[in-house]
Parts: structure tokens; sequence; C-alpha cells
């Protein structure tokens, strides 16, 4: 049975910091890209960051130089840590695995930060 589990949202305050962490257990497959989603209150989710097996990393235009993804391949987890938080920020963050066969979505972790 597949698991992803999410940790390290939260509330912080305007220029704060938070670390999020998704582990994943149960993949049977070689995992390719691992990365961070997010969905705000009426708009669609979109990508925020993600690194493929190979260490290339992508992200969003709104966090390039504030966040930065990393992943570590012998416990399957993947890290997204979140500097100089904006209120536009605040949003459910989603934990996303990919394989060869399927993607794979975290339950998803709130993220509020204030002004």
């Amino acid at each position: 049975q597949v698991q992803l589990v999410e940790s390290g949202g939260g509330l912080v305050q305007a220029e704060g910091s938070l670390r999020l962490s998704c582990a994943a257990s149960g993949i049977i497959f070689s995992i390719n890209t691992m990365g961070w989603y997010r969905q705000a209150p009426g708009k669609q989710r979109e990508l925020v960051a993600r690194v493929t097996s190979g260490g290339v990393t992508n992200y969003a235009d709104s966090v390039k130089g504030r966040f930065t993804v990393s992943r570590d391949n012998t416990k399957n987890t993947v890290y997204l840590q979140m500097n100089s938080l904006k209120p536009d920020d605040t949003a459910v963050y989603y934990c996303n695995i990919g394989t060869i066969l399927r993607q794979y979505w975290g339950q998803g972790t709130q993220v509020t930060v204030s002004s």
C-alpha cells in the first residue's frame, strides 16, 4: 500500500520560513520525479518545484530564489525549504511522486502566511 506522509505546514508570518517533508513508502517502481504543487482557494493547482532522479530541478517563477526542493533517495523523501514567505504563498501544498507508471499525491498540508 502506497503512503505519502507530509509534514511541516503551518502558520508563519511574512518573511518567515517553513520546511515541508514528504516521505513515500510502498512504491515498488523506480521514482522519477519528486516535487510539490499547491492550490490556493479559488485557483487551480500549480507546480511549485520538482526534482528529477538525476537532480535536475525546476521552479515556478514566483518562488525562484526563495524555495529550494531536494530529495533523499535513501529515504524516498522530498523536501521543500521555503524562505521569505509571502501571503501569496498561502495554499494547500501537495507532495507529488512520479514513477514510470503513474503519479502519486499526498493528502496536502496547509501553509498560511500572515502579513
